[in-house]
């Protein structure tokens, strides 16, 4: 495959909000597609794509069945969907095709890699002309964009960082519960508290995802690990704690980080406007402080504000970062990814 070539892409888990966001982002960057592969379940199988998926389709695009699907037809196959399907196929798909899989599935294996692309893209030069790459989740892949830049300059030591999850995280179900609770409250009902075992809307959850034997929760593990992999930061402590709260879309995190050397905000500040991805937002701009209301729909970067020095120690910095989980830390990476793959040099 040469630089000009069209690509024969797949995306497995379509119907999802990521699926979705996944298709929207490859029509954005004119990624030159053969032909366009809509997979999921037998569930979804016959339905055409959602209005904002074939927004300029020229005909309609049916669902297709994963488990009836050769992958030999595929040249790129996006994994978007629940883990199940990504263990059952991916690997498969990875014997044919690049195979960039968003599910937890794969990111602890030593043998795959795993890439935020706006980080640590030179991992793919391992990749050959075929094969299995895992993308890390939402909130490990805003966290590590802003700590890269600042970890070449000052030498990253720990991070504390607390983080404020969209349910868009969770899925479509999730969005429809928050929406439906927040309704049904303001009219004086009870919360149904189904998505998240308990009330989401006007409330704050401090568990995302379920709770490991230490007391940890799997996603404030994941966050640690994938992290310090994707900054190849092996041995990096990273104290975390997860958030759910009651916003549509949006990750949102507070970071407090210790560096060997000395730091300034005013140096991080300009740093970080020349990175890959990142977006600072100073406390005298228009918007003042990023926000997911307002952040989370212009998705092109992982925005940086209220950065300061740590009042507490030397060789600190306070910062607040908040991105689209959806379309910049998920789909936009995954796409970034299959983007290097596809142009680079065969």
């Amino acid at each position: 495959m040469n630089k000009a070539a069209a690509v024969r892409i797949a995306v497995v888990g379509v119907t999802s909000l990521i699926g979705e966001a996944v298709i929207a982002e490859i029509k954005q960057r004119k990624i030159a597609v053969a032909e366009l592969h809509a997979l999921d379940d037998e569930r979804s199988v016959g339905r055409p794509l959602s209005e904002d998926a074939a927004e300029g389709d020229s005909a309609p695009v049916a669902i297709g069945d994963v488990a009836s699907f050769d992958f030999a037809r595929a040249d790129l196959v996006f994994f978007c969907g629940r883990s199940a399907l990504s263990q059952r196929y991916a690997e498969t798909a990875a014997t044919h095709a690049w195979v960039i899989d968003g599910s937890a599935a794969f990111r602890t294996r030593a043998d795959v890699p795993l890439v935020a692309a706006d980080v640590n893209p030179k991992v793919l030069d391992s990749v050959g002309a075929r094969g299995l790459i895992a993308l890390p989740g939402s909130a490990s892949v805003a966290l590590a964009t802003v700590l890269a830049p600042l970890h070449a300059l000052f030498g990253l030591e720990r991070a504390e960082v607390a983080t404020y999850q969209a349910v868009s995280g969770s899925g479509r179900g999730a969005m429809d519960e928050l929406a439906g609770e927040t309704v049904a409250m303001l009219n004086g009902q009870k919360a149904r508290g189904r998505a998240f075992g308990r009330q989401i809307a006007f409330n704050v959850i401090p568990l995302v995802d379920s709770l490991e034997p230490g007391g940890e929760s799997r996603e404030e593990r994941r966050i640690w690990v994938e992290t310090g992999r994707v900054l190849d930061l092996p041995q990096l402590e990273i104290n975390v704690t997860a958030v759910r709260v009651p916003v549509f879309f949006g990750h949102s995190l507070a970071v407090h980080a210790k560096f060997a050397r000395a730091c300034n905000a005013a140096d991080a500040a300009a740093l970080l406007r020349r990175s890959m991805g990142v977006g600072v937002i100073d406390a005298d701009s228009d918007l003042e402080l990023p926000t997911p209301a307002l952040l989370a729909t212009a998705p092109d970067k992982v925005y940086v504000g209220r950065l300061r020095a740590d009042p507490t120690r030397e060789h600190g910095l306070n910062f607040w970062v908040t991105a689209d989980n959806v379309r910049k830390c998920a789909a936009y990476n995954a796409v970034s990814v299959a983007h290097i793959l596809v142009n680079r040099p065969q």
